[in-house]
């Protein structure tokens, strides 16, 4: 009995949202687009299943999705932050706060935790309108890294390198070569 009355109830609520889009597509404004995915009414009155609506209209295209940016957004502080940090490390970019909001979901304008927290971070550089990743040491190729292995005689940690530049790797390697080739290890 329960069962039914709930059946009951979710038909008139998908009645009742039927007839909202249906008085959005009618309006002036509305695309043709719109218009043409009218579907017909659906019958509340029936107890017996029929078939299913139309696919034209469905109500759960972006569900998955706004369940993600819903868990993305509940998600602590620090996980947010993390998501932003690897954006910018990945990307090499400077990013806005609604550019951020668009590729990983996290609002920083809205929240001021993350937003305070992103601004005062070691691994963040803030202007004021943008953000972006920042190494321990301002690397950008081969040559920068050249200069300060030169300067640091006694050695440099790798991990302090390690996040200067995309292929810092590979150039640690080479250096690591032909270092040892030269002193013949």
């Amino acid at each position: 009995m329960a069962l039914q009355e709930s059946l009951n109830k979710f038909k008139q609520q998908q009645g009742k949202v039927q007839s909202t889009l249906t008085s959005i597509a009618s309006r002036p404004g509305a695309s043709k687009a719109t218009q043409a995915r009218k579907a017909a009414p659906v019958n509340t009155s029936s107890v017996v299943p029929q078939k299913a609506p139309s696919p034209a209209v469905k109500f759960s295209n972006d569900t998955e999705r706004l369940q993600h940016i819903n868990n993305i957004r509940k998600s602590p502080v620090g996980a947010q932050i993390k998501r932003v940090i690897d954006l910018l490390l990945e990307t090499r970019q400077a990013f806005t706060a609604e550019q951020i909001n668009e590729a990983v979901y996290v609002d920083v304008k809205g929240n001021k935790g993350v937003f305070d927290s992103l601004r005062n971070n070691l691994k963040v550089r803030y202007d004021g309108t943008y953000f972006s990743y920042k190494s321990k040491h301002d690397l950008k190729d081969k040559g920068d890294l050249l200069k300060l292995i030169r300067k640091f005689p006694e050695g440099i940690a790798v991990i302090d390198l390690k996040d200067a530049y995309p292929t810092i790797m590979e150039d640690l390697q080479a250096q690591y070569s032909i270092y040892t080739l030269s002193i013949g290890v």
